[in-house]
């Protein structure tokens, strides 16, 4: 069988084209919107639109490719063998993380340092010094913690989901395993799994959302707001498994991936849409119940009052449809879940309503009422869509795209769901 990819003519242009297209996209935003103009508060709108649209792409798609490392993981720690016959198609997306952690890490001290206080109002040390909520936060809401923590935690990603990729391509190398080096490999695995589990937690899954994006709003917070920004990421990381194990098999390769695990990572894009709307309804319904105006204004912004309406209501409630009735009505069925064209329809809409769902996370706290759409925002996209391209591509093509000494392979063989 084989287990070897070369990339295709076709791939390597949508890559580059998507690239040469956001690379366009960042020029024409650098030329038009004067990034580095004065940063007041509400002023310079097209400067602040431009650190904002770089913000929201490079923490959404960083946060996307991260969550296949942790699928390898928390899959690994529960001996879930059915995830192998396409495990390195998790690897393969997991290992843009170091070149998107890169960019991101620059963006955030771009932003910190160049001292743009249009996107995070704590950087004012003046406001902060006369406003007793911003200065209650200041022991973590500062650019020395922000920097730090920032980097500690983009590092520890990398070298963590390093360790287990380089774990599971020495496997191809040491032949087959017996039943001791078998069991003491996984061991292996689930220990590193389980570090990278607990790292996971501490950041994405509590104090990253609150630094990089929470505190945009830095007057208002969520106890749901990293739950929430996890759930949306790690659908759309799923949704990005799917689509390169389709894309795979339709080429031929993965033989030993079946329907029957294209229906469990349709299963994860279902329940995972599901956990996503639990989180989006309980953090909306409580805020808009106890009607409190230090919490509403986050929805004011958005959506509006009852008298007047926001300019970003529509994306709030089409962002409820594409993420949650689209998911609900069409993946409920098994049929639909084992239907290849129907999970890749299904799987760049959820990555694109998540997109959405980040933008109006940004936005709104930074533009402030302003509202714009257009060539820069989805060029910039283009831009991230293209690099992750390449980076999983490379990886694809340079390791087998089978772990074939894995000790649970044939379970993943005779998987059935």
């Amino acid at each position: 069988m084989d287990h070897q990819f070369q990339l295709p003519g076709s791939y390597k242009k949508w890559t580059y084209g998507l690239i040469g297209a956001g690379v366009i996209a960042l020029l024409y935003g650098f030329i038009m919107f004067h990034p580095f103009a004065h940063a007041g508060h509400g002023e310079n709108v097209n400067s602040t639109r431009f650190w904002a649209v770089l913000l929201q792409n490079s923490v959404f798609f960083l946060l996307v490719v991260n969550a296949a490392m942790f699928f390898i993981c928390v899959t690994t720690m529960a001996m879930g063998g059915w995830v192998v016959a396409f495990r390195r198609v998790s690897e393969a997306i997991s290992s843009v993380v170091p070149i998107l952690g890169v960019i991101t890490f620059v963006i955030l001290m771009c932003i910190v340092f160049g001292g743009r206080t249009d996107i995070y109002h704590w950087l004012d040390k003046e406001a902060v010094a006369n406003d007793h909520i911003l200065n209650g936060k200041k022991g973590f809401l500062n650019p020395i913690f922000f920097s730090i923590w920032s980097f500690v935690t983009i590092f520890l990603w990398w070298f963590l989901g390093k360790k287990m990729r380089s774990m599971s391509l020495e496997s191809d190398k040491k032949g087959t395993m017996d039943y001791e080096t078998g069991k003491k490999w996984i061991w292996d695995n689930t220990v590193w799994a389980s570090l990278y589990t607990v790292v996971f937690t501490l950041t994405v899954a509590s104090t990253i959302p609150w630094l990089w994006l929470m505190s945009i709003d830095a007057h208002w917070y969520s106890t749901m707001y990293s739950w929430y920004t996890f759930a949306s990421t790690f659908v759309s990381g799923i949704s990005l498994i799917a689509l390169y194990v389709i894309f795979l098999k339709n080429r031929g390769q993965l033989e030993y991936v079946t329907e029957e695990h294209l229906h469990d990572l349709g299963k994860f894009m279902f329940a995972f849409s599901i956990f996503w709307t639990y989180l989006w309804f309980s953090q909306y319904m409580l805020i808009w119940y106890s009607n409190q105006p230090e919490e509403t204004k986050y929805f004011v912004e958005r959506i509006g009052t009852a008298t007047k309406a926001g300019p970003y209501k529509a994306i709030f409630f089409l962002n409820l449809i594409i993420n949650f009735l689209a998911p609900l009505l069409i993946l409920m069925k098994k049929g639909t879940k084992r239907n290849w064209t129907m999970v890749t329809f299904m799987a760049v809409l959820i990555i694109f309503g998540h997109w959405i769902d980040f933008f109006q996370m940004v936005m709104p706290g930074t533009l402030h009422g302003h509202y714009s759409m257009g060539f820069f925002e989805f060029g910039t996209a283009a831009l991230f869509v293209g690099l992750i391209m390449w980076g999983t591509g490379r990886y694809l093509s340079k390791h087998s795209l089978l772990a074939k000494n894995h000790p649970f392979l044939k379970e993943s063989m005779i998987h059935h769901t």
